[in-house]
């Protein structure tokens, strides 16, 4: 050990300074649905979320109204700044439509959603263990113990 580290060690006992230590932020993806017309749009909402602290990537698909932002940002900081420029905006509604079990439920299809997802609702999920499961299974060409009458 040098003079200079035991002076700097000398120092930092006598005087005892507390730093705050920061909340790290997470890794994340956010999706938003936006409502995009033009090039103009488009380019608007994408100079407006790649301009954010901890943005790492942007996607933008005019199409479906998609936006995607991944990086070490907060998704309701992503949604204000998104409703900022003017763009009706809100959190990505929908799901793959084989994610789901029930895809024809009511509140679930949606005749507006982009081509191969349905909207996310909790009556599309099965109840664990429901009888009609269990049912249709004894029947299925999957399932090698399945009846051999058929």
């Amino acid at each position: 050990m040098g003079a200079l580290d035991s002076l700097s060690e000398y120092i930092s006992n006598y005087f005892h300074v507390s730093h705050k230590r920061r909340k790290r932020k997470v890794k994340q993806t956010v999706n938003l649905k936006v409502k995009m017309d033009c090039d103009g749009c488009v380019r608007k909402v994408k100079n407006a979320v790649s301009s954010m602290k901890g943005v790492e990537t942007v996607e933008l698909n005019r199409k479906i109204h998609k936006v995607t932002v991944s990086g070490y940002v907060e998704p309701k900081k992503v949604l204000k700044r998104v409703e900022k420029t003017g763009k009706k905006a809100e959190m990505w509604p929908y799901v793959p439509y084989n994610v789901v079990a029930y895809p024809y439920a009511v509140g679930v299809y949606d005749k507006k959603a982009p081509a191969g997802y349905v909207r996310k609702s909790e009556q599309s999920q099965p109840m664990p263990g429901a009888p009609d499961d269990v049912i249709m299974s004894l029947f299925s060409d999957e399932n090698p113990n399945a009846c051999t009458v058929m």
